[in-house]
């Protein structure tokens, strides 16, 4: 389907359960996630985009110059984008909770249109990179947010990794942080923790 924006798999739950956005890494696809979104939360509706930003192939969100370099305008006009995908299907399917999961780029995006905009209850956060200070945003007080990462990730270092989840806690939301010892890799305490973290 390609309406409201970008091109994204849906499977349908009932109205008034909970919609979930699954978010792929660069190079990644709708494909990526969407059975695992299916299998965390089977009654849900389950949403996954794929970036409209091409980098020599590979889908992304939002532009880059460099390996953690952002094109600040682009990722502005990406995060806009993706908060009103995000509220038309939400509103569309009559969802009693807004949740997304992203990885990597994914949850770069996610991570940002949280930081912009709230419009997510809950985010689970799989190795997100924001390199630099966020603006605060009192809305942002009270919700839910899972960061996932690996310790020795060379793509998103973990002192970065910590300073989003303490911009995170500055303003108030529940963060929960679930480190491994490996790199950008996803690995299985990851997706435990997601699942708890999910059905809390």
């Amino acid at each position: 389907m390609a309406d409201h924006g970008y091109v994204h798999k849906l499977k349908t739950g009932k109205p008034g359960n909970p919609i979930l956005f699954v978010l792929h890494g660069t190079g990644g696809d709708e494909n990526q996630f969407f059975g695992f979104g299916a299998e965390l939360l089977p009654e849900a509706t389950i949403v996954s985009p794929r970036g409209d930003v091409s980098e020599y192939g590979a889908a992304r969100f939002f532009r880059r110059t460099g390996e953690g370099v952002y094109d600040m305008a682009d990722l502005a006009r990406a995060t806009g984008k993706m908060a009103n995908f995000v509220k038309t299907l939400a509103a569309e399917h009559q969802a009693s909770e807004i949740i997304g999961l992203g990885y990597s780029n994914g949850a770069n995006i996610l991570a940002n249109v949280l930081i912009e905009e709230g419009v997510f209850d809950k985010a689970v956060l799989m190795h997100p990179l924001i390199p630099f200070r966020p603006k605060d945003n009192p809305a942002l007080e009270g919700r839910k947010i899972l960061i996932t990462a690996g310790e020795r990730d060379p793509i998103c270092p973990a002192p970065l990794t910590q300073a989003l989840a303490d911009y995170f806690t500055t303003q108030k939301a529940n963060v929960e942080l679930e480190w491994h010892s490996g790199g950008h890799d996803i690995r299985q305490n990851e997706i435990a923790a997601i699942g708890r973290f999910l059905k809390g």
